[in-house]
């Protein structure tokens, strides 16, 4: 797959706003890609845990690549991706629907809409067969796009039986999509291989000819953190030993390897938990903006860490 090359076209943005997404670190994740990425020795990506997918939209635009392994183990995001890849003219002609409704009525209904939709989108969850694609999907993805965007604070947020349950949010004006960024992430999509999974099924795929970039739940940095909470899959200590695990075994295999994870440093300079578990690898520092804390005090710049086998 060619670098994405589209005239009058600024980079494209991720659809989704999602918890620790990596729009704000793209310059210094490339200031730090392996360079047989960059000179075209490495054709090959995958990503474990997408989210919001803006470092696989940024390498995807501007390296070549000749396969691609995304992965997530939520299941709704997998969709959705799925759905923008086969049948984006389909999802834009139905949150336009949404859009129309919404911005149609006062804040009062709008209100009203948003739980109506919400309720829709949990009561038909297991109506959806996650492993067959079909139109269905369509309508799903439709839903999540709008809740995404009227929710408060543009969480994904889900209970323990995986119902989202994030409140309405009172935007005045929400952006719901651009459309032409919807079309150039679909022709991005068209060479991935998207799977629902838990992040050490990449160990098969996963030889030397590889760049795998990693971007878990971040390990709390206190005790009033919950980086890991915003769906029903936790991620906790032993599948952040599990993930450093994986990453040495990876390591062995040639793969080039790319890590992101909080600094415990911010709060406990004593917490030695990355030096330990990755104490053959580079260990880099980076500022970072907090962007998602329900105290607006909270928010403002840290270090964040970025690892890497090379």
């Amino acid at each position: 797959m060619n670098p994405m090359i589209v005239e009058n076209q600024t980079d494209v943005k991720p659809i989704l706003k999602w918890a620790g997404g990596k729009s704000q670190l793209l310059t210094e994740i490339n200031l730090r890609l392996p360079k047989e990425l960059k000179n075209g020795i490495i054709k090959n990506y995958c990503e474990p845990f997408l989210g919001g997918g803006a470092v696989f939209f940024f390498i995807a635009q501007n390296y070549f690549l000749e396969k691609l392994i995304l992965v997530d183990i939520n299941e709704e995001l997998i969709l959705f991706y799925d759905v923008i890849k086969n049948n984006p003219h389909e999802l834009i002609d139905l949150i336009d629907q949404y859009k129309s409704k919404f911005n149609s009525i006062n804040e009062k209904e709008q209100e009203k809409f948003y739980y109506e939709v919400r309720n829709n989108y949990n009561c038909n969850k297991n109506e959806i067969n996650f492993r067959k694609y079909d139109k269905n999907w369509i309508t799903r993805a439709a839903q999540l796009l709008f809740l995404n965007k009227t929710c408060f604070n543009g969480l994904f947020r889900q209970n323990s039986k995986g119902e989202f349950n994030v409140p309405f949010g009172k935007y005045k004006n929400p952006q719901f999509y651009e459309k032409e960024n919807i079309l150039i992430v679909s022709q991005l999509l068209q060479s991935a291989e998207l799977f629902v999974g838990d992040f050490e099924n990449i160990e098969r795929f996963i030889d030397e000819t590889f760049f795998v970039y990693f971007d878990p739940p971040y390990r709390p940095i206190s005790k009033t953190s919950s980086f890991t909470s915003y769906t029903k899959n936790d991620f906790d200590e032993k599948d952040q030993i599990r993930l450093a695990e994986l990453f040495k075994r990876l390591d062995k295999k040639g793969a080039k390897l790319m890590l992101s994870n909080s600094d415990p440093h911010n709060e406990n300079p004593d917490d030695h938990f990355f030096e330990t578990y990755y104490q053959n690898f580079k260990i880099e520092r980076v500022l970072a903006s907090r962007m998602i804390n329900s105290n607006g005090n909270g928010r403002g710049k840290i270090n964040e860490l970025i690892i890497t086998n090379y």
